[in-house]
């Protein structure tokens, strides 16, 4: 409780700083390193996973390789068992089955998520290996073959779908395992559903940063200028594009 006698200091120095360029020297001599120490509350220990890839102590795993983890967490846009097929750790697209939904719904989120397009090439630009993750359900992270494979810039994986075009590419091989670390921000409505701050995105592929905090539009379009609808926590949604990709290793810790 000690410590906390330093806060009506704390805030004293840092309002003193914010209204002047630089402190006097005065003001200066008289702080104390402890002034600006903040003991309480503890920060919250999480134990990390082994590797980056493992989900940590915190984490909620919405898919483990096995198809209890998957039927106890996905539906299909119906809220019914969804179709698609779950083997060798890993749940693949079904062409005609549709879109998958977590149960879970979300506000703020960390989203890693592992997914594969099929290593026998067929068609090109957005017609190989196709699929996609809607954050909330709303906003797309393209999922895409584009190992030498052109299609339109902000349409490509690792881009926010028809609004930002990834950094770079950073496209494995077709049939190898790739990555995606998602920190995921929603946006944030007034009372008559107009925008008060916009959902912001940050992702790194395979290690790489491709977006870099970037603030949404709106919802995905395919045609059109995307545009909000005030919404509150929803959950993920991963795409049936006709193009059976898989998806593995999958958990989200909430913010």
């Amino acid at each position: 409780m000690k410590k906390l006698l330093f806060v009506p200091a704390v805030i004293f120095a840092f309002t003193a700083v914010a209204q002047k360029a630089e402190p006097t020297r005065e003001e200066l001599a008289k702080m104390k390193p402890e002034m600006t120490e903040f003991w309480d509350p503890e920060v919250a220990v999480v134990t990390p996973g082994q590797t980056p890839m493992d989900a940590p102590s915190d984490a909620i795993v919405l898919f483990d390789g096995t198809k209890e983890s998957f039927d106890a967490n996905w539906t299909n846009a119906k809220g019914e068992p969804s179709g698609w097929s779950v083997a060798d750790k890993c749940v693949t697209v079904v062409k005609g089955a549709g879109i998958i939904r977590s149960k879970m719904e979300m506000m703020d989120f960390q989203l890693h998520i592992e997914w594969r397009t099929p290593a026998e090439v067929i068609g090109e630009s957005q017609g190989r290996g196709n699929s996609g993750i809607f954050l909330q359900g709303r906003y797309e992270l393209q999922v895409l073959d584009n190992f030498q494979n052109r299609t339109y810039r902000n349409g490509q994986a690792g881009s926010i779908y028809k609004q930002y075009a990834p950094l770079v590419n950073v496209c494995k091989k077709p049939g190898e395992w790739q990555v995606y670390d998602v920190i995921y921000t929603a946006p944030r409505f007034k009372e008559d559903g107009t925008v008060f701050s916009p959902a912001r995105v940050t992702v790194l592929q395979n290690g790489v940063l491709v977006q870099n905090n970037i603030s949404l539009f709106g919802h995905t379009e395919y045609i059109g200028i995307p545009k909000y609808e005030a919404h509150g926590a929803a959950g993920l949604e991963l795409q049936d594009h006709g193009n059976p990709v898989s998806y593995r290793n999958i958990w989200v810790r909430k913010l």
